[in-house]
């Protein structure tokens, strides 16, 4: 069992995670903008406090075994929202893991986010605050496991994944499940080697890539 610090608990996967880890028995601290959207999840070891990523969340992290960071400012938000959450916030967890000697780091990044002038889309401006936050993780000497999925999908996780690149893009997806399984495998992980790894529908299955 680990405390684990999810920051981003009320997002899609964030949501989907914290279950995950619940039911696997790890306690789960939840600093959320809006405590509402976890009021269905019932457990004893969940405990969530109101918190706003743009101001200082730095006493969340005294104690945690894990920090899990699948926090974003979400598509319906412009470039500004974009760099206060997905770069600044995301810069601000690290520094804060750091600062408290948290043992292991959980970045979910994106695909893309490796090289965003390789990829010509409207969302590049995501992308480099990702490539940012990974690289300021990268840089920092915590250790760390980067999760770079694909398209998210809103369907069933087959609990079965792929870590290289599709050579069609229509392959290039991933259900929003796979990822928070993937996230609970990264906590669970054992080796004290850093990890960064792309994460797509496939025929593996996911323990086995952690």
């Amino acid at each position: 069992m680990a405390n684990v610090l999810v920051i981003g608990a009320s997002g899609q996967i964030g949501k989907q995670a914290t279950v995950k880890l619940l039911d696997a028995g790890h306690k789960v601290l939840a600093p959320v903008r809006s405590p509402d959207k976890l009021s269905d999840i019932e457990n004893d070891n969940l405990t969530v406090v109101e918190q706003n990523l743009e101001d200082d969340f730095s006493a969340h992290f005294d104690g945690a075994d894990v920090v899990v960071f699948t926090a974003g400012s979400g598509g319906n938000t412009g470039a500004e929202k974009t760099i206060m959450i997905d770069l600044w916030a995301a810069r601000n967890a690290v520094n804060y893991a750091k600062d408290a000697g948290t043992p292991k780091f959980v970045m979910v990044s994106s695909i893309g986010a490796g090289d965003p002038d390789a990829v010509s889309s409207e969302i590049k401006p995501y992308l480099v605050a990702k490539h940012m936050a990974d690289e300021h993780l990268i840089n920092s000497g915590l250790h760390h496991v980067i999760l770079r999925p694909g398209t998210l999908l809103n369907e069933p996780g087959t609990h079965l994944v792929r870590t290289d690149m599709p050579d069609n893009k229509d392959d290039a997806v991933i259900p929003r499940e796979d990822v928070a399984t993937a996230i609970v495998e990264s906590v669970a992980r054992e080796s004290s080697d850093n990890i960064i790894t792309y994460l797509f529908k496939g025929d593996t299955p996911i323990s086995q890539v952690f």
